[in-house]
């Protein structure tokens, strides 16, 4: 369909079904209109062309706060706030690709080297998307692409993995039949992140932006992890899910997220492993006097949440599969414990005057019963924390956030089904 026929067929309600499958029934005027806007700004940019619409989801770690890099286990969500990209395909191994709020230079495919001007670039991970499909055996092709977000930047939902998702599922329908399965364009993602963007990253965020629904993933083998989606949502059992944006920075904040897992693995490297996920808590503590004098204390405590939290993940998605709602609830609240105590992610190390992580969490300690749960929410030191809230305790937790944090920094959120998908 061209541009403007996919505006009239929003219109007259025929995507209506997929877009409650994908952001509820509560919101589906918000998003027809939300659609119809892209598209209009489409046109305006590249004409009334036969076009696709493609939309990748952010994600939310609700287990295995930092034990991806160890290769550990983690329990994982994709939600409803996402990327939506118009798409038009072109004749050429051009990809000029615009959104809201900044610019990308094209980028020509016929070049699949990396290209080291662009590192920490939009067109890196467009470029190394594009290598890592062709390493793989599958096909590419240039295109034309507006694109909008609603995933928060900097709020632990992982906007470039979400975009390194699109990107992928953008290739997989124009050029592949769809045959790339989600696994495969997260691990690519991942790739392009590593190798073109220059970002070390783990493979949670992209196989949580990719899977779709809540999905208990094992990287004890990276190249081949094992992904079990797990059918659970909070709304069911009559809570909400909130993100509380706290306001904070992650700017220069980098020596202390990459001091995570490289003291992890100089811990494990102390008893032999190249990652903590090859140890076990015996074998920790057997060496803890060995690790404490090569590596200091707090490689020690990182290293036991490690192996305690890699566990715990596991024991979440069994919770959710028998349906005990009460022991995942207690559950997320050991993972946020430990994140605070052990791992040390919650305070930036010398900040006195400003802790407002911490403080978000002793916010939802008072106001939170033990039935419901609250948790640091990805890497930590800033950005976002987690919350279950039970729907009668809803509008009192936003309160109080928001009276510590501002108004709207509260996100009421959902569960998305599907990860990378094409809008029919």
């Amino acid at each position: 369909m061209k541009v403007s026929e996919q505006i009239k067929a929003i219109e007259a309600g025929t995507k209506d079904e997929e877009l409650i499958r994908l952001y509820g029934e509560d919101a589906l005027e918000f998003q027809k209109q939300r659609y119809c806007d892209i598209l209009g700004k489409t046109m305006k940019l590249f004409g009334d062309q036969e076009a696709r619409i493609f939309s990748a989801p952010g994600r939310t770690e609700v287990g295995g706060n930092h034990t991806d890099h160890q290769w550990g286990a983690v329990l994982a969500a994709s939600l409803n706030l996402d990327v939506v990209a118009v798409v038009i395909p072109s004749e050429d191994k051009i990809v000029r690709y615009a959104s809201k709020g900044f610019s990308v230079n094209p980028v020509d495919l016929s070049n699949l080297e990396i290209v080291k001007e662009e590192e920490n670039t939009t067109e890196a991970l467009i470029r190394g998307t594009a290598a890592g499909l062709v390493k793989r055996g599958y096909k590419i092709g240039g295109f034309q692409a507006y694109a909008e977000s609603d995933v928060i930047p900097g709020g632990g939902m992982s906007s470039s993995a979400a975009f390194e998702v699109l990107l992928g599922t953008i290739f997989n329908g124009l050029y592949n039949d769809n045959l790339i399965d989600s696994e495969t364009i997260a691990i690519n993602g991942q790739y392009a992140e590593n190798a073109y963007f220059g970002k070390p990253c783990g493979l949670l965020d992209q196989m949580a932006c990719s899977v779709g629904s809540f999905a208990a993933i094992d990287f004890k083998d990276p190249s081949k992890p094992v992904v079990e989606k797990v059918a659970f949502n909070p709304a069911d059992y009559g809570y909400k899910l909130i993100l509380t944006d706290v306001k904070a920075s992650h700017a220069e904040l980098s020596g202390e997220y990459a001091a995570v897992p490289a003291e992890m693995k100089e811990a494990a490297k102390v008893m032999g492993h190249e990652v903590l996920s090859q140890s076990n808590l015996q074998e920790l503590i057997d060496h803890v006097k060995e690790i404490r004098e090569a590596c200091g204390d707090r490689a020690f405590l990182r290293a036991y949440h490690f192996v305690e939290e890699t566990e715990r993940a596991k024991k979440e998605r069994d919770a959710l599969k028998a349906n005990d709602i009460l022991a995942f609830m207690k559950l997320v609240r050991e993972s946020g414990h430990s994140s605070y105590m052990y791992l040390q992610n919650i305070n930036v190390p010398g900040a006195t005057k400003e802790q407002p992580v911490a403080v978000a969490l002793a916010l939802s300690d008072a106001v939170l019963s033990e039935e419901e749960a609250y948790r640091v929410h990805g890497g930590g030191f800033a950005g976002t924390i987690q919350a279950f809230v039970k729907n009668e305790n809803v509008d009192r937790y936003i309160h109080v956030m928001e009276s510590a944090f501002g108004e709207n920094s509260c996100y009421v959120l959902r569960i998305r089904e599907v990860g990378g998908i094409e809008i029919k």
